[in-house]
This record gives C-alpha cells, sequence and structure tokens, in this order.
C-alpha cells in the first residue's frame, strides 16, 4: 500500500462528498420527524401511521449516524460491456456502510449488503466477476489514509490465481496489505466489525441463504463470530420484510461476550436486534447456584425432557378418598372414581397444564352439585358457597394445581419421592438423585444455576401460564419466536439447551457457529451432527468451515495447536496468515507462592510493551482472586471481566469466560490447573492460549501438560 497513490486526493474529495450527502439525508430526516411530531390527534388508524412513520424515521437516523466509522472503505471498476474488452470502458460504485445519494437521488455510496457490491468481496482473477480493478481504502473515520489497488484481466494475477501455489502468509486474500493493516491495530475491549475486510470464504457465509441451519465450524481468530454478525445484517438487509417483523435473535455463551460484540450491529446500522444470554429467556427467577458436574451433566441431557413431562403428569391426581363437603342443610359429593374421570378427560383435552385448570374447576363444581339433595342447583351457585373452604381448595391443588416452572422444579428437586417417581424410568438412581437439594422456605431466595435455565423453559412449554387473576392481564401465552436466530459457541449447549433454542424458531432459519475442538461444556459434541440433530430439520442443514486464521499469529497458533491435536485428533486447525513479532514466552517459577508476583512482573512487562492494546491474565477459576490481589499489590490497575468486561487496560479473566475474546497480549496461567480443574481440560487450554492477536505469555510453578511439550 502506498501513501502516494495519483488518486487520493481525488478518493479523499470524494469521501467528503459522500459524508456532505450524509450530512444532508440526516438533516432532511429530522426535519420529517419535526414536522411530523407537530401533528397530534387525530384517528386511531392515523395514530397508528403516524407512529409507525415515526419508527421509520427514528430507525434511519440511527443508521445515519455512524459515529467515527468509516462511511466509505472500497470501490470496484467493473466493465460496463462485458463483450467490450477496452480498460476504458468501466463503471464504478463505491463500496460503504450504507447507502448514500444525492440531491438527484443519484448512488454516491453502495450498501456493502447490496448485489452490485458482491464482486468486491467475492471476485477472483479467475472469476472477476466482470471487474477490471477493486480499490480499497486504508480509512481512519473520515480520513483516507492509502489505497491498495487489485487489477483483472490479461497480464494481471488477480486474488486467487496463486491459490495452491504461493504458500507465503496472506496468498489468496483479498486486500492484504489493508487486512493486515486492521489486524495490526490494537484492540479496544470491544469487537469491530470487518465489513471492509470480509474475504471471499467469509463472504459466502454472509451471503448464504437463509432457510434452515446453517453452520460454521471455525478454529480461534478465523472470524466466526463477526461473520455470524455480519449474516444477521445481510438477512435483514436482503429480508427486511418479514425478517423486522419477525425479529432477529443473538445468543452469546456469556454477559462478558455480550459486552465484547455489542457496538458490531449497531455500526452497521442494525440497532434493532436482540442480543441475549439465555438466562435473558427465562424470568422471574434468580441465578447464582452451582451444580456438580454429574448433575450439570445430567441436566443437560434429552431425556430431562421425559423427566419433566412425568413430573407434569405427576402433579395431575385424583383423590384418594372422596370428597364431602357441607353445604347448607345438607351435603355435596366428589367420589375418587369422579376425581379420576375428570383427571384424565383433562389430560385427553389440553396440551398445557395450566391451561386446564379452569376446566377442572368447572367439572367439579358440576358434578358436587350433581350430588345435591334436589338436583337443582347451579354450578356457579355451588361455586361461591365453598371454594373458599381448606377442603375444596386442598382437594383441587392436589388433583390440577397451578405451577410455575420454577414451582415445578424446587418440588421435583426438593423431594426424593417426586424424583425417584418422575425419573426412575429414564435415569439412573445415580443420575437422578444428583438432581436433589433440600427444599428452600421461600421459592423466592432459591438461586438457579445455568443448567436449570433449559429445565425451566421446558417446563413452561408443558405447563404454559398461568391463568390470570382478578382481572390481571395473562402472561404471554405461547414463547416468542423468531425469523432468524444466530448462536454463538454453540458447541458448548448441551441438547436441552439446543431443544430451548429450536423452540424459539419461527420457521427453522438459524445460523450457529462454533468450533468443536473449543468444546468444553458438560456434553461436549465430538462431531457436528451431535449437534445438528437436536436443531430444526425443516429446511435441512448446511455446514460450512472456515479454513484461514486471521487473528492469531503463526507463532503462537503452533503452540496452541499441539494442544488442539492431543484434545481433538480429528480436527484440523486454521492456516495463520500472519507472522507475528515475537514467539510466545514460557515463564518458569520454582515455588508455588511465587507464581502471583511472576504473574505480575509478565502482566508489567506486556503493559510496557504494548501501549495501544489491551492485556488479559488469564488463569483458572479458583485462582482469579489471587491473581488480582497479586496485580493490585504490584500497583497495576485492573479489571475484572465479570464485573468490568473488557473496559481496562488490564483484565483478570476467569478461563470459564475467556472464549470468544480477543486481546493484545495475554497471560496465561498455571496450564495444568487449568486442564485439572476444567471439565474438557486440554480444550478450555486451547481456548485460553488462542486469545492473543500480538503476545503470549505462559506462567506456570507446575510441570507444563505433555500436550505443549514439543
Amino acid at each position: 500500500m502506498t501513501q502516494q497513490h495519483p488518486d487520493l486526493s481525488d478518493e479523499q474529495a470524494y469521501i467528503d462528498h459522500a459524508y456532505q450527502c450524509l450530512e444532508t439525508s440526516r438533516t432532511d430526516a429530522w426535519k420529517l420527524r419535526n414536522i411530523h411530531q407537530g401533528t397530534l390527534g387525530g384517528t386511531v388508524q392515523a395514530r397508528y401511521e403516524r407512529d409507525v412513520f415515526d419508527e421509520t424515521l427514528v430507525n434511519r437516523l440511527t443508521q445515519l449516524d455512524l459515529g467515527d466509522a468509516a462511511l466509505v472503505f472500497g470501490r470496484i471498476d467493473r466493465l460496463a460491456d462485458p463483450l467490450v474488452e477496452s480498460p476504458d470502458v468501466v463503471e464504478s460504485f463505491h463500496i460503504g456502510r450504507l447507502a448514500v445519494a444525492d440531491d438527484n437521488r443519484e448512488p454516491v455510496v453502495v450498501d456493502w449488503r447490496a448485489p452490485v457490491a458482491e464482486p468486491f468481496y467475492r471476485a477472483t482473477g479467475r472469476q472477476p466477476m466482470g471487474l477490471a480493478r477493486r480499490r480499497h481504502f486504508a480509512v481512519q473515520s473520515r480520513n483516507l489514509l492509502g489505497i491498495e489497488d487489485e487489477l483483472f484481466g490479461d497480464g494481471h494475477l488477480g486474488v486467487g490465481d496463486d491459490e495452491g501455489l504461493d504458500k507465503r502468509p496472506g496468498a489468496g486474500l483479498r486486500g492484504y496489505s489493508t487486512l493486515l493493516a486492521v489486524l495490526e491495530r490494537g484492540r479496544t475491549g470491544q469487537l469491530g466489525d470487518i465489513v471492509a475486510t470480509i474475504q471471499g470464504e467469509q463472504d459466502e457465509i454472509i451471503r448464504s441463504p437463509q432457510a434452515g441451519v446453517l453452520v460454521v465450524q471455525g478454529g480461534p481468530g478465523t472470524g466466526k463470530t463477526v461473520v455470524a454478525l455480519h449474516r444477521a445484517a445481510y438477512l435483514l438487509y436482503t429480508y427486511r420484510f418479514p425478517l423486522e417483523d419477525q425479529g432477529v435473535l443473538v445468543i452469546g455463551p456469556n454477559r462478558v461476550f455480550l459486552r465484547y460484540i455489542e457496538r458490531v450491529l449497531p455500526s452497521l446500522g442494525e440497532a434493532g436486534i436482540e442480543q441475549v444470554v439465555l438466562a435473558d429467556l427465562v424470568h422471574d427467577v434468580t441465578w447464582g447456584g452451582v451444580d456438580s458436574q454429574l448433575a450439570a451433566r445430567t441436566k443437560g441431557d434429552l431425556r430431562m425432557s421425559l423427566v419433566i413431562d412425568k413430573a407434569v403428569t405427576d402433579r395431575e391426581r385424583p383423590l384418594r378418598e372422596g370428597l364431602v363437603v357441607g353445604y347448607r342443610t345438607g351435603f355435596v359429593r366428589l367420589t375418587a372414581q369422579e376425581s379420576l374421570r375428570i383427571v384424565r378427560a383433562a389430560q385427553r383435552r389440553f396440551r398445557r397444564h395450566n391451561a386446564a385448570r379452569r376446566w377442572v374447576e368447572g367439572e367439579i363444581w358440576a358434578s358436587m352439585a350433581a350430588t345435591w339433595r334436589d338436583g337443582d342447583l347451579a354450578p356457579s351457585t355451588l361455586r361461591e358457597g365453598i371454594r373458599h373452604l381448606p377442603d375444596v381448595r386442598q382437594a383441587i391443588e392436589r388433583m390440577w394445581p397451578v405451577l410455575t416452572p420454577a414451582d415445578l422444579l424446587h418440588d421435583l428437586f426438593g423431594s426424593n419421592a417426586l424424583l425417584k417417581l418422575a425419573a426412575e424410568k429414564h435415569l439412573s438412581e445415580r443420575e437422578y438423585m444428583s438432581l436433589y437439594r433440600p427444599r428452600a422456605d421461600d421459592i423466592e431466595s432459591v438461586r438457579w444455576s445455568d443448567s436449570d435455565i433449559a429445565l425451566l423453559d421446558e417446563a413452561r412449554s408443558y405447563l404454559g401460564v398461568r391463568p390470570a387473576k382478578n382481572g390481571a392481564p395473562e402472561e404471554p401465552d405461547e414463547i416468542r419466536t423468531y425469523g432468524h436466530i444466530v448462536v454463538d459457541e454453540v458447541q458448548d449447549l448441551t441438547p436441552m439447551q439446543l431443544r430451548m433454542v429450536s423452540r424459539r424458531s419461527l420457521n427453522g432459519s438459524m445460523t450457529v457457529v462454533g468450533d468443536i475442538a473449543q468444546a468444553t461444556g458438560p456434553l461436549a459434541p465430538n462431531d457436528w451432527s451431535d449437534v445438528v440433530t437436536h436443531l430444526p430439520d425443516r429446511k435441512g442443514s448446511r455446514i460450512i468451515g472456515l479454513s484461514v486464521g486471521y487473528r492469531i499469529p503463526a507463532q503462537i497458533m503452533d503452540v496452541a495447536n499441539r494442544v488442539m491435536r492431543a484434545a481433538t485428533p480429528g480436527l484440523r486447525p486454521p492456516t495463520a496468515v500472519r507472522e507475528g513479532d515475537d514467539t510466545p514466552d514460557f515463564v518458569s517459577v520454582g515455588e508455588r507462592s511465587d507464581l502471583g508476583a511472576a504473574v505480575a512482573a509478565e502482566t508489567a512487562r506486556l503493559v510496557s510493551e504494548i501501549v495501544d492494546g489491551n492485556i488479559a491474565v488469564v488463569a483458572p477459576d479458583p485462582m482469579v482472586e489471587e491473581m488480582s490481589a497479586a496485580l493490585t499489590e504490584a500497583g497495576i490497575k485492573h479489571g475484572r471481566a465479570t464485573r468490568t468486561a473488557l473496559d481496562t487496560g488490564v483484565t483478570v479473566v476467569p478461563v470459564s469466560v475467556v472464549k470468544g475474546l480477543e486481546l493484545d497480549g495475554v497471560v496465561v496461567v498455571e496450564p495444568a490447573a487449568i486442564v485439572a480443574d476444567e471439565q474438557q481440560g486440554l480444550r478450555a487450554l486451547y481456548v485460553a492460549l488462542t486469545r492473543s492477536t500480538r503476545r503470549l505469555s505462559i506462567v506456570h510453578s507446575m510441570p507444563l501438560p505433555d500436550a505443549m511439550l514439543d
């Protein structure tokens, strides 16, 4: 890339013009909104149309606010007539973050998602897609720093022509100099978009058809997360109707990760996409519980669906003995046989438990009224006369209690008898007894674990919502569904969690990304078929792999790949496209008591050498407090990932939440302890070793795991 490109000043002038047009569009949009806000009143239809119009304008204004993000990042010159070989016969399109037009409605910038922009990402020398030239801009905000040109046609070696021949880093990559400049920038603690540097294999995924489940296998640094987010933005652009109404949902593995990716979609003009962790989809409970490894595995097993179904059925019970209630000067009765008839009939008639409660009560009043000696007692009259009696309330609650998911599971897990009744046909005794926990006096005080999320959701699917009381509005009757769902780090979801995600898919359209080699969950899959089998199959599934690692230097990947080969021998690691400046440093500490001081010293060294980036100390979860204290004692200001995400220059990150993050420098603490403490120890170590984009240090007092040795 040259700083003295002859077209630099002309292209800068064009970019300035594009920003002027953008500002005009923003001003016009504000004028429209101000006019619109001045018109109040009118019919219901008029107010509705005004609200829709206002929402559209707000969305447009959000899109037009780019902040420091570059508006224009490239240009394509293509042959206007493919039959004319003259290179002078071309038409040009500037490619940018969003579409911008001038006062005459002529396009000034083409949205990167538009079909006309596709050759910017996909053209190769063998398949130029009509291009004569592709131009990449090195841009910082509004300032054009440099230009990189790729020429197509006779005599020019286009991107992809040297595929299989040139094995140098970067061979075959589009806009390599621009890409390298972006990769070598310091991290900010927030994931940035890659809209200016999307590569061909990434663009294939982004523009892949919406239908069905798309599985993206990508090793560390391949950009699978950001590709999935760009795909969500692309699908919303391409299928604005009906996707905007149906909704797009992004599910991440933890809140640190959500904080890390939160700016990507807004930077692409799509601020309305929901970004959640699974716990956000289950309401009215308190999190923070911890399960044993056996309990976590059991709760993630698909057999728990059968256990919960049986647990609901077990709460639909006839009376052991008939109910006799004094009424006026006589008695009314409900026999045990009649209660059995009512329960069996309700089970046949209703799909969800709570929806049957009113019907069951109605049948009870009708049956008891029929036993009145005069035979002409109205059920509603009887209901008003006896519903408050303790024996009556107790009988109804035994036959058909109104249950929340928390009620059901709290009772189930707090009773050995209920556990055995619901689970003995589906789980071993050791498995279902691992679910037992003492019953709390107050359900509000129960702290539910991450493994309980899917079980609470499963219970809701069987129970349905509670009937409204005293005129209160009912809860939403159905679980919210979405037109497209993106799931990151999907390899760590259990079958029950995958079932929970699938329940929210409106039409089976999903993009799920992950890496089998980084699977560290309680039921880690060994193959993508173990995941796909639990996802919607209405429109089939496709598995696409990302083969190029853009983020991690080759020297770091060499160390990490030793661990990967031991953890998942059948997987091929991604190919690193760039060499780093330094090999990883190994710091051996003689005494365990000196480990914290050594980590602090190594962290201080990285801070002094990486002045424009961020540093993470990745430690086994039980050692996080110790490492934080060591940094404090050394006077190193730092944050904790679980509290501040990556907002500080130095962050202590538990290995359990480091997945998906990227840092400029990483200090990995005690690899042997990571392997010993985690359920999938070698895979967790592989994750920890592949977080750095520039410098990696390993500090240890215990011998290194064999997998790390040459």
